[in-house]
């Protein structure tokens, strides 16, 4: 399955490079859910709320009721991901949150199904906090034992986001090996042949850079021969 991602900064629509530097702005919230409304679901990302610098409730609110979204940033209470359900999110990311006591809190508010972690890499060890703190935690040490607390698990390889050089399939493979449950694969996915290698190893895709800059084309990836959802 191929995930389109809506990230938001400052109530515009943004893709940013590694996390940190702003690469070039999208077009209006609804005109970009307009151009995603051919997937089955996207993906959004408070990014003001994942960083600690506010957040961009209403704009998230109303792509939530108008798609099937999967909704992240600033997850860090049963509360905040309570919220996001009423918001009409499908599913919540909790990145943060997910390495600490909390975690377990946020599943039996909303159910474990509901819940995607983000295990996000950056030279081989987890980050969090918007990317910002580094942890000791590598993914494949840690995708097991987060499997009761969620429903799949969202894993960005930070080292390429953003820079349209492609990304490290032997890490999705790792973490493929490691867990039964869905894996969405992001970060540095430039290439049809990235996103058909990841479905082979039974991963979703989820797009930004490649598909803002058009380097890949929205027409084209209806037509890929992927898994459904």
């Amino acid at each position: 399955m191929i995930v389109p991602c809506i990230d938001l900064q400052d109530g515009k629509v943004v893709q940013l490079v590694q996390g940190r530097e702003k690469a070039l702005e999208g077009e209006a919230p609804l005109v970009m859910l307009e151009r995603f409304s051919a997937f089955p679901e996207i993906q959004v990302i408070d990014l003001d709320a994942a960083m600690g610098r506010g957040a961009n409730d209403a704009i998230v609110e109303l792509l939530a009721g108008r798609a099937k979204c999967r909704v992240g940033g600033g997850v860090r209470t049963p509360e905040r991901a309570a919220t996001l359900v009423a918001q009409g999110a499908a599913q919540v990311i909790v990145g943060t949150a997910a390495f600490t006591p909390v975690l377990k809190d946020i599943a039996a508010a909303v159910g474990k199904e509901r819940i995607l972690v983000a295990l996000d890499s950056k030279f081989g060890k987890i980050v969090v906090k918007g990317w910002q703190e580094a942890t000791d935690l590598t993914a494949v040490d840690v995708i097991k034992e987060l499997e009761p607390f969620c429903g799949g698990f969202l894993c960005t390889y930070v080292d390429k986001e953003g820079m349209l050089q492609g990304t490290d399939l032997n890490w999705f493979a790792e973490l493929r090996a490691a867990t039964s449950l869905p894996i969405t694969a992001a970060g540095g996915i430039t290439t049809v042949d990235d996103i058909l290698a990841l479905d082979k190893l039974k991963i979703d895709s989820a797009l930004g850079m490649a598909i803002y800059t058009g380097r890949l084309k929205l027409e084209d990836l209806k037509e890929l021969p992927i898994r459904p959802m």
